[in-house]
């Protein structure tokens, strides 16, 4: 509730965050699919895992997001193409995040040793939810999006014709008004 509530008041709007909660229940559920058939437990080390999945989930979303909402104002695409555009462009840092902590997690699951079950748990919660997760935000964000979000008008620069100075030096513009 507290990052909704964060997200909120980032984007100055409520419909922006849940577009970019909505992968984190998916993200989850793929960390707990192998904690269901038995490679890992639920303890204080995979909740760890879970919120820092959580966090890396919710930074995918943001990406795309934001993006899609500067690209939707200032070059006035709609919704649909904004976010295709903003995909294609955040699909690289997307896929880089994503890549670094999947591999920075495999000496967690390689980990042999005293405490190594409790590493082993850590590091296959965040490297499994953190690749099924971006797939998730890669396919669901952008659908998401196109349905919920906001049409943003393309925001122009508006010049103000002023007339011009027609008084000379040293007169006033307005006329002296004397009680």
């Amino acid at each position: 509730m507290l990052v909704y509530l964060l997200l909120a008041m980032q984007f100055e709007s409520f419909r922006d965050p849940l577009i970019v909660m909505v992968t984190v229940p998916m993200a989850i559920s793929g960390a707990l699919l192998f904690m269901y058939y038995g490679a890992a437990t639920l303890n204080i080390y995979t909740e760890v895992g879970i919120i820092a999945l959580i966090g890396l989930i919710t930074k995918q979303g943001i990406l795309i997001v934001q993006f899609a909402n500067v690209i939707q104002e200032t070059e006035g695409l709609d919704r649909r193409a904004a976010v295709e555009k903003a995909s294609s462009i955040r699909l690289r840092p997307i896929l880089m995040t994503t890549g670094a902590m999947v591999f920075g997690a495999v000496p967690l699951i390689l980990a042999t040793g005293p405490g190594s079950v409790s590493r082993f748990d850590m590091g296959l919660v965040i490297a499994a939810g953190l690749a099924i997760g971006a797939l998730f935000s890669l396919y669901v964000v952008p659908v998401i999006y196109t349905y919920l979000a906001t049409a943003k008008d393309k925001q122009t620069q508006h010049v103000t014709d002023m007339p011009a100075n027609t008084a000379g030096e040293g007169e006033h513009p307005l006329p002296d008004v004397d009680a």
